[in-house]
Protein backbone atom coordinates (compact mmCIF):
# COMPACT_ATOMS: atom_id res chain seq x y z
CA UNK A 1 0.00 0.00 0.00
CA UNK A 2 1.21 3.70 -0.94
CA UNK A 3 -0.38 5.90 1.24
CA UNK A 4 0.02 9.80 1.46
CA UNK A 5 -1.36 11.45 4.54
CA UNK A 6 -2.50 15.09 4.79
CA UNK A 7 -3.70 17.14 7.22
CA UNK A 8 -3.39 20.16 9.19
CA UNK A 9 -0.86 20.60 11.70
CA UNK A 10 -1.68 18.48 14.93
CA UNK A 11 -4.47 16.59 12.84
CA UNK A 12 -2.33 13.16 14.42
CA UNK A 13 -0.66 12.61 10.92
CA UNK A 14 2.41 11.12 12.74
CA UNK A 15 0.79 9.14 14.99
CA UNK A 16 -1.88 7.30 12.65
CA UNK A 17 1.20 6.95 10.23
CA UNK A 18 3.27 5.26 12.84
CA UNK A 19 0.03 2.90 13.50
CA UNK A 20 -0.39 2.29 9.84
CA UNK A 21 2.95 1.83 8.90
CA UNK A 22 3.27 -1.04 11.77
CA UNK A 23 -0.13 -2.14 10.66
CA UNK A 24 0.87 -2.44 6.80
CA UNK A 25 4.10 -3.53 7.32
CA UNK A 26 5.73 -0.29 5.03
CA UNK A 27 7.76 2.37 6.18
CA UNK A 28 6.53 5.50 7.47
CA UNK A 29 8.43 8.15 5.76
CA UNK A 30 8.91 11.45 7.46
CA UNK A 31 10.10 14.35 5.97
CA UNK A 32 11.07 15.83 9.20
CA UNK A 33 12.65 12.76 9.58
CA UNK A 34 14.52 12.49 6.18
CA UNK A 35 15.93 15.91 6.78
CA UNK A 36 17.35 14.95 10.38
CA UNK A 37 18.85 11.89 9.34
CA UNK A 38 20.59 13.66 5.64
CA UNK A 39 22.09 16.27 8.39
CA UNK A 40 23.27 13.80 10.99
CA UNK A 41 24.80 12.06 8.45
CA UNK A 42 26.37 14.99 6.47
CA UNK A 43 25.08 13.93 2.99
CA UNK A 44 25.31 15.33 -0.15
CA UNK A 45 21.90 16.36 0.06
CA UNK A 46 22.20 16.99 3.81
CA UNK A 47 24.46 19.74 3.34
CA UNK A 48 22.61 21.60 0.73
CA UNK A 49 19.99 21.72 2.43
CA UNK A 50 22.17 23.08 5.61
CA UNK A 51 23.80 25.77 2.94
CA UNK A 52 19.93 27.03 2.55
CA UNK A 53 18.92 26.41 6.37
CA UNK A 54 21.93 28.22 7.70
CA UNK A 55 21.31 31.33 5.09
CA UNK A 56 18.14 31.52 6.78
CA UNK A 57 16.21 30.46 3.47
CA UNK A 58 13.68 27.42 2.95
CA UNK A 59 14.97 24.72 1.39
CA UNK A 60 13.60 24.49 -2.23
CA UNK A 61 11.48 21.55 -3.49
CA UNK A 62 14.24 20.14 -5.43
CA UNK A 63 16.71 19.09 -2.23
CA UNK A 64 13.12 18.06 -0.36
CA UNK A 65 11.89 16.31 -3.87
CA UNK A 66 15.46 14.81 -4.19
CA UNK A 67 15.57 12.79 -0.78
CA UNK A 68 11.82 11.33 -1.30
CA UNK A 69 13.07 9.81 -4.15
CA UNK A 70 16.49 8.43 -3.04
CA UNK A 71 14.70 7.26 0.31
CA UNK A 72 11.58 5.70 -2.11
CA UNK A 73 14.60 3.84 -3.92
CA UNK A 74 15.49 2.10 -0.38
CA UNK A 75 14.26 -1.96 -0.59
CA UNK A 76 11.74 -1.40 2.15
CA UNK A 77 9.86 0.89 0.14
CA UNK A 78 9.36 -1.22 -2.62
CA UNK A 79 6.03 -2.89 -1.39
CA UNK A 80 4.57 0.61 -0.02
CA UNK A 81 4.95 2.97 2.23
CA UNK A 82 3.09 6.15 4.05
CA UNK A 83 4.41 9.31 3.04
CA UNK A 84 3.98 12.08 6.04
CA UNK A 85 4.46 15.57 5.36
CA UNK A 86 5.34 15.58 1.25
CA UNK A 87 3.82 16.69 -0.61
CA UNK A 88 2.68 19.69 0.52
CA UNK A 89 2.20 21.42 -2.33
CA UNK A 90 0.92 20.73 -6.08
CA UNK A 91 4.54 21.27 -8.09
CA UNK A 92 5.53 19.01 -5.21
CA UNK A 93 2.80 16.16 -5.78
CA UNK A 94 3.76 16.70 -9.43
CA UNK A 95 7.43 15.83 -8.64
CA UNK A 96 6.26 12.11 -6.36
CA UNK A 97 4.01 11.34 -10.00
CA UNK A 98 7.22 11.37 -11.70
CA UNK A 99 9.45 9.60 -9.54
CA UNK A 100 6.44 6.84 -9.24
CA UNK A 101 6.48 6.51 -12.68
CA UNK A 102 9.82 6.37 -13.13
CA UNK A 103 9.34 3.19 -9.94
CA UNK A 104 6.30 1.88 -12.28
CA UNK A 105 3.89 2.12 -9.05
CA UNK A 106 1.17 4.31 -7.99
CA UNK A 107 -0.66 5.76 -5.24
CA UNK A 108 -2.99 3.75 -3.84
CA UNK A 109 -4.73 6.68 -1.72
CA UNK A 110 -4.31 10.13 -0.18
CA UNK A 111 -5.88 10.22 3.34
CA UNK A 112 -7.11 13.66 4.47
CA UNK A 113 -7.30 13.86 8.17
CA UNK A 114 -10.07 16.58 8.81
CA UNK A 115 -9.99 18.01 12.17
CA UNK A 116 -11.28 21.68 13.19
CA UNK A 117 -9.31 24.31 13.93
CA UNK A 118 -10.23 24.70 17.16
CA UNK A 119 -9.67 20.95 18.05
CA UNK A 120 -6.58 21.76 16.36
CA UNK A 121 -4.93 24.72 18.09
CA UNK A 122 -6.18 22.77 21.57
CA UNK A 123 -4.15 19.56 20.86
CA UNK A 124 -0.85 21.70 19.99
CA UNK A 125 -1.12 24.18 22.68
CA UNK A 126 -1.77 20.98 25.17
CA UNK A 127 1.75 19.84 23.97
CA UNK A 128 3.65 22.38 25.22
CA UNK A 129 6.09 23.18 23.13
CA UNK A 130 7.73 26.56 22.88
CA UNK A 131 6.89 27.14 19.57
CA UNK A 132 3.07 25.95 20.29
CA UNK A 133 1.34 29.63 20.93
CA UNK A 134 -1.65 30.24 19.80
CA UNK A 135 -0.74 32.79 16.70
CA UNK A 136 2.20 30.61 15.32
CA UNK A 137 -0.55 27.35 15.50
CA UNK A 138 -3.31 30.15 13.53
CA UNK A 139 -0.25 30.87 11.22
CA UNK A 140 0.81 27.14 10.71
CA UNK A 141 -3.14 26.63 9.88
CA UNK A 142 -3.77 29.25 7.10
CA UNK A 143 0.00 28.39 5.66
CA UNK A 144 -2.38 24.86 5.26
CA UNK A 145 -4.83 26.20 3.56
CA UNK A 146 -3.12 28.06 1.08
CA UNK A 147 -0.79 25.61 -0.08
CA UNK A 148 -1.22 22.03 1.07
CA UNK A 149 -5.20 22.40 0.84
CA UNK A 150 -4.62 22.30 -3.04
CA UNK A 151 -4.13 19.12 -2.83
CA UNK A 152 -7.40 17.58 -1.94
CA UNK A 153 -8.48 18.58 -5.56
CA UNK A 154 -5.06 17.48 -7.31
CA UNK A 155 -5.52 13.83 -5.30
CA UNK A 156 -9.46 14.43 -5.20
CA UNK A 157 -9.60 10.69 -7.58
CA UNK A 158 -7.61 9.02 -4.60
CA UNK A 159 -8.62 11.12 -1.68
CA UNK A 160 -10.31 9.09 1.49
CA UNK A 161 -11.23 11.84 3.88
CA UNK A 162 -11.24 10.62 7.92
CA UNK A 163 -12.48 12.09 10.89
CA UNK A 164 -9.24 12.61 12.68
CA UNK A 165 -11.06 13.72 16.08
CA UNK A 166 -11.56 10.87 18.56
CA UNK A 167 -9.00 8.41 20.56
CA UNK A 168 -6.22 7.39 18.40
CA UNK A 169 -7.09 3.43 17.87
CA UNK A 170 -10.60 4.97 16.69
CA UNK A 171 -9.35 7.16 14.09
CA UNK A 172 -6.55 4.21 13.16
CA UNK A 173 -9.94 1.91 12.80
CA UNK A 174 -11.38 4.44 10.64
CA UNK A 175 -8.46 5.39 7.94
CA UNK A 176 -8.85 1.29 8.03
CA UNK A 177 -11.94 0.54 6.91
CA UNK A 178 -12.01 3.70 4.32
CA UNK A 179 -9.17 2.23 2.65
CA UNK A 180 -10.82 -1.31 2.67
CA UNK A 181 -14.02 0.36 1.25
CA UNK A 182 -11.09 1.77 -1.74
CA UNK A 183 -10.13 -1.62 -2.68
Amino acid sequence: MRLVLVGPPGAGKGTQAERLAQQLDVPHISTGDLFRANLKDETPLGLEARSYMDAGNLVPDSVTVAMVKDRLADPDAAKGFILDGFPRTVPQADALAGILAEYGVELDAVVEFQVDDEVVVQRLLGRGRSDDNEEVIRNRQQVYRDETAPLLRYYADRLVTVDAVGEVPEITDRVTTALEARK
